[in-house]
């Protein structure tokens, strides 16, 4: 038997896997883009037409790695079951077929689940009507073969998963009946977390020549990375994110998102609202990933918004924060995430946002890495105030201890014989919460203080100006196009960027009066949604015109 151990694979792409149009297109709805290990190794055997016996847990993306194969294999014409897969529970079952009817959508490819607790005359007309790939629970495809409606002459690939649990709940004996019944030589897969005699005899007999892959244990998460998650839901997930950011105050952070778009979305949003984020995906140039990978590094940006695809071999030493806005589906994808902050002994933080469709992922997740994660309690802007003060408080004592402090001493003497000490102190505290950005009222909630170099700063102010570019809606530009453009070839911080106003053909954006020169000679060179831009000072005039 050939035996393949499977480690991390580093960026195998979907794309480069030989696979259909209709296959891909589904994967990409899905936001999948790198296959996990035990897919990178399993699909291609089982697309030569070898039996496979796989050593894989739960969580390890096992359902892509053989359900892809299946809809590659099924003749959609053909309206009779071409492909069975057997699972040990209802809950697993629903989620196979769910998986794999997401990942058909587009070759027309009919799956039926059939599961004790259903029905059975429901899955009676599903059958008839001409299910094509078949997932059930043992007893109840047992059930259907007894009753002639369920037909296995034909079927070309079968699949056992998590044939271990099925051994474990006592339904081997019904497996082997089960496969009795399948007529002819059809393709065979077994997955199994673990292989006790039992099933290693139930893979020799029905088995052919396998190839078996072994998905290797998922890396240990450092010691010193504390890990939690926060349950919200989708309309919120943003909000929920600014705040924990607030909260923690990262010294750099990497915030992992599905896809490109989201990324993008992401990216722009931050950015809107005040935060140093840029984004890095697979669909930059290597010189805009190169420019941006050198602001993070160098600290001009704080938040890195990144993909798995685009986050692989990426030289970053020091991260404070992993970020996951979005659960990845597997145990080796969050720990190769977050294994990013904590190195070489240091502490770090990963903080995943579990919405509801993603508590099996994170059960799943839990599962494998042998440890429960703890949830976190979103935080306040009470919380926020309070974290703000303890730290501003722990800034102050260590500037004290560090001395040096002549000069401002005497600033000090000469005020206090017209004021208190105390108020002295308060209004010195009050200056530095308005250079920040932020201040807290006397409630201890947060309040937003508007200072010159933020990017809700007016375009109008006499420190600012406006651009005119001649790239707008209907190119698709979009505000986090030109923020992007102008922080990553400017080299101006995207907090010190004012508003964008995009209309039909042209955008306006306000920019620092003292970085107004660079920036144009910059966007001169830069491309913005394929249109080379033409840029200029915004006469008063003109922008009048554009907002009557």
């Amino acid at each position: 038997m050939n035996e393949i151990v499977v480690t991390m694979s580093e960026g195998v792409l979907f794309a480069a896997m030989g696979l259909s149009g209709e296959v891909l297109r589904a994967v990409a709805d899905l936001g999948y883009t790198v296959l996990t290990p035990i897919q990178a190794q399993t699909i291609p055997i089982l697309l030569e037409g070898h039996d496979v016996l796989g050593q894989a847990p739960t969580g390890t993306g096992k359902t892509a790695a053989f359900g892809i194969p299946i809809l590659e294999r099924i003749e959609p014409g053909q309206r009779w079951p071409q492909a069975l897969v057997l699972t040990p529970t209802r809950e697993l079952c629903m989620q196979v077929a769910s998986m794999i009817t997401a990942l058909g959508k587009y070759r027309g490819v009919a799956v039926t689940p059939i599961y004790g607790g259903q029905p059975i005359e429901r899955q009676f007309r599903a059958l008839r009507q001409g299910a094509q790939v078949v997932v059930g629970t043992p007893g109840r495809v047992l059930d259907h073969l007894r009753q002639g409606t369920l037909d296995l002459t034909r079927v070309r690939m079968v699949v056992l998963d998590e044939a271990d649990e099925m051994l474990d709940m006592g339904f081997i004996e019904d497996v082997e009946a089960i496969l009795d019944r399948v007529t002819g030589e059809p393709q065979m897969a077994l997955f199994s977390a673990t292989l006790p005699p039992r099933v290693a005899e139930l893979a020799a007999r029905y088995l052919h020549e396998p190839v078996r892959v072994s998905v290797a244990k998922a890396r240990t998460v450092p010691a010193p990375i504390v890990q939690l998650y926060y349950e919200v839901r989708d309309a919120v997930k943003v909000d929920v994110l600014c705040r924990i950011l607030d909260l923690e105050e990262p010294g750099s952070a990497i915030i992992f998102t599905r896809t490109k778009q989201g990324a993008d979305e992401l990216a722009e949003e931050l950015v809107n609202r005040g935060y140093d984020a840029l984004a890095i995906h697979g669909d930059l140039t290597q010189g805009q990933r190169d420019r941006a990978m050198g602001r993070f590094r160098r600290g001009q940006a704080q938040l890195l918004i990144a993909t798995d695809v685009a986050a692989r071999g990426l030289d970053i030493p020091e991260v404070s924060h992993i970020m996951n806005y979005d659960l990845p589906d597997d145990a080796d994808a969050y720990v190769h995430r977050i294994g990013r902050t904590g190195r070489a002994g240091r502490g770090g933080m990963a903080i995943s946002l579990v919405t509801p469709r993603d508590r099996h992922h994170l059960a799943l997740i839990e599962r494998v890495m042998g440890r429960r994660l703890k949830v976190g309690r979103v935080p306040t802007p009470a919380d926020i105030a309070a974290r703000r003060r303890d730290n501003f408080k722990r800034r102050v004592l260590e500037t004290v201890a560090a001395g040096n402090l002549e000069p401002y001493q005497e600033l000090v003497r000469e005020l206090a014989d017209q004021y208190d000490a105390v108020q002295l102190a308060a209004a010195a505290f009050k200056l530095i919460a308005q250079v920040t950005g932020k201040s807290e009222d006397r409630y201890g909630a947060v309040e937003e203080v508007e200072p010159t170099s933020s990017r809700r700063v007016r375009a109008g102010d006499a420190d600012m100006v406006r651009l005119l570019l001649h790239v707008g809606r209907r190119d698709g530009a979009r505000p986090g196009d030109i923020v992007g453009a102008i922080a990553h070839e400017a080299g101006v911080p995207g907090k010190a960027i004012g508003p964008v106003a995009i209309y039909d053909a042209v955008s306006v954006v306000a920019v620092p009066q003292k970085s107004a020169a660079r920036v144009l000679r910059a966007l001169k060179r830069t491309s913005i949604r394929g249109r080379r831009l033409d840029v200029k000072l915004a006469r008063p005039e003109l922008i009048a015109d554009l907002t009557r």
